[in-house]
């Protein structure tokens, strides 16, 4: 009898560890995300982000090996960026600048990103690693000169990222205060012209 109660139990058990492993992996990406934003990369540390999480460092470091193994995972990035070959040319600009502050605001990843890249190397080649696998390339598509995308793509990021630092990163008064509508006002046109305009 012994054997006929505990088989039926086994096959239960298995699909439950993924799932445990997935809550786990969620929780430490979670807790290293607010810590990495919080503390920085330097001062950010393995026991930190466990305790945050509610868990032994030792499975951070199975899951994630060490303190640069868990930066690369926690500040994994998908800016969503849509095909820019299907917005109207003169809409480039308004469209860019509310995208990037929808991502700003709803993905604390890039705003602990760019807090970790002003500090430390690892966050600075991470941002660098965004700019050129997702930002420059859905650039080139759209540019009016495409060999001159690398630099218009440049002048792009200048103002999107600028602004998000303002006003999401160091909350200035007077960045955080503009309406959403008043941003793409003042930077829908600046990002046009980088995109569209004949090259000096």
């Amino acid at each position: 009898m012994a054997e006929t109660q505990s088989s039926p139990s086994a096959p239960d058990a298995a699909p439950d560890r993924p799932r445990r492993s997935d809550a786990t992996r969620a929780a430490i990406l979670e807790a290293a995300r607010e810590r990495f934003a919080a503390d920085g990369y330097e001062r950010a540390t393995i026991r930190a982000v466990a305790r945050d999480a509610g868990i032994d460092p030792s499975m951070v470091m199975r899951y994630y090996g060490n303190k640069a193994g868990l930066f690369a995972a926690a500040s994994e990035i998908d800016l969503k960026l849509p095909d820019l070959t299907s917005v109207p040319r003169d809409q480039l600009g308004a469209m860019l600048v509310r995208h990037f502050l929808d991502r700003w605001e709803r993905d604390e990843t890039l705003t602990a990103m760019v807090r970790v890249a002003v500090t430390n190397e690892a966050g600075a080649e991470r941002l660098r690693g965004v700019f050129a696998e997702q930002i420059r390339p859905a650039l080139a598509a759209v540019c009016a000169v495409p060999e001159k995308a690398e630099s218009r793509a440049a002048l792009v990021g200048s103002q999107l990222v600028g602004m998000g630092m303002l006003r999401y990163v160091l909350v200035l008064p007077p960045a955080a205060a503009l309406g959403r509508e008043e941003v793409v006002s003042w930077l829908g046109p600046t990002i046009q012209h980088y995109l569209t305009a004949e090259h000096p």
